[in-house]
């Protein structure tokens, strides 16, 4: 992939704009269905522009009107917010207390820079294949949960462009949650507590719930490469004194001398479990053996969460197929069947599809005026001819569950009025 200028960003958002963002899919998605009427006419986006000056309160009328803002605008990030009680963009000419947010799909934002006490290869923004493999492991916990434990159907999940994931929960019972619901939802998904100066944030009681099982189950299958191999979390003294922290003191000495006469990571982990199971048959208590390797598992693997983003239903979040103004990625949906396979690093930048469309030939081009094809039917096959048009196609599908899932109701409540 080439490497991204920042400063040709401003003529690169105008051909984005124009030509490759899914406008219709996009439209489609946020209207849903047009069903409650004004939805889409409601709803907040911000724009952020060039040197970042912030728009908050921006809503349109329809996809069309959407598309000439956008174009006009050609803004380096987009956010999307509340569908609110009044247009957004009128706010100020409702009485005061009148103009509330009142649904908002529910959201979850994961950033790398929330793991930097536990990630060894970089730290703030920077990520790399090493660390990914954090995010890989959140998305299959999160939604693992979101699907079988919450019953949730419609989840999309999004590259953030630079260093993290989104996910928005769309069904219509989770778009009406109350703030008090969303923050007891996140609460039972989350585990690590504790800033920078609590050492251990993972503390276990003797019953353990079952999504706290399966999370570690999910964490199993991908902790010794990760965590013994590529961060090495016990290569030297000062990584392992991190874990040694974690433990009771009692089992420090005898882990000390161990981990010094072992090579790498893999056999000091082995030691650990070892050590810790035998403290647990010599105390009888439940609280020792599986539960000390868990609780460092859990520490160094499970999904870190904003708690601010998912609870506040005014809150705004990136849109999908925003640009990231630093790495030029796109914001881009990520296919749940094949959250192993997902790679940042391959994530298209605008630059590159902006390069792909120019690779078109003259003669097509020249074959398209002379038709005089709509400008719409024109976009449409543009992105398709990018490397982004595989991410489309998962936007589509999700767009697909959705749409059939509202023809669903809306058979179920007709037949629920034949009965009476």
């Amino acid at each position: 992939m080439e490497t991204f200028d920042p400063t040709e960003l401003p003529e690169l958002l105008k051909l984005y704009y124009r030509r490759l963002f899914p406008y219709s899919q996009y439209y489609r998605w946020l209207n849903y269905g047009g069903v409650i009427k004004n939805y889409f006419q409601h709803r907040e986006f911000s724009f952020t522009l060039k040197d970042d000056i912030y728009i908050r309160y921006q809503s349109f009328n329809n996809q069309s009107d959407l598309e000439k803002e956008m174009q006009k605008m050609n803004p380096y990030k987009i956010d999307i917010g509340a569908v609110y009680s009044h247009r957004p963009n009128q706010h100020n000419t409702v009485k005061l207390g009148a103009f509330q947010a009142q649904e908002k799909e529910l959201v979850f934002d994961i950033d790398m820079t929330d793991y930097d006490d536990v990630r060894r290869c970089r730290s703030s923004a920077d990520i790399c294949p090493k660390c990914w493999t954090l995010m890989t492991m959140a998305i299959r916990i999160i939604d693992r949960a979101l699907k079988e434990d919450f019953g949730f159907k419609h989840r999309l999940w999004v590259y953030s462009g630079r260093r993290g994931v989104h996910c928005w929960v769309c069904d219509e019972s989770v778009r009406k949650l109350s703030s008090a619901v969303r923050s007891g939802i996140v609460e039972y998904l989350s585990l690590v507590k504790g800033g920078q100066d609590v050492k251990k944030k993972v503390h276990l009681s003797e019953k353990i719930h079952p999504f706290i099982r399966k999370s570690i189950n999910i964490i199993k299958k991908y902790f010794e490469e990760y965590a013994l191999v590529n961060q090495d979390i016990l290569e030297n003294k000062e990584s392992w004194d991190k874990i040694l922290a974690l433990v009771p003191e009692t089992i420090h000495d005898e882990l000390q001398q161990s981990f010094q006469k072992s090579h790498n990571s893999l056999q000091r982990w082995e030691h650990l479990k070892k050590v810790a199971s035998r403290y647990q048959n010599n105390i009888k208590n439940d609280k020792y053996g599986p539960w000390l390797e868990w609780e460092i598992m859990l520490q160094y693997c499970f999904p870190r969460l904003d708690i601010n983003v998912s609870k506040g239903i005014n809150h705004l979040l990136k849109s999908p197929f925003s640009v990231h103004p630093k790495t030029g990625r796109i914001s881009v949906p990520i296919d749940l069947q094949k959250v192993d396979q997902f790679d940042p690093f391959t994530v298209p930048t605008i630059s590159f599809i902006c390069r792909e469309l120019d690779a078109i030939s003259t003669n097509e081009e020249e074959k398209e005026e002379n038709e005089a094809e709509s400008d719409v039917k024109h976009r449409t096959r543009d992105y398709k001819k990018t490397s982004l048009a595989p991410y489309v196609k998962v936007f589509e599908h999700f767009l697909e569950n959705l749409d059939k899932s509202r023809k669903g109701e809306l058979l179920k409540k007709s037949d629920l009025q034949k009965d009476f």
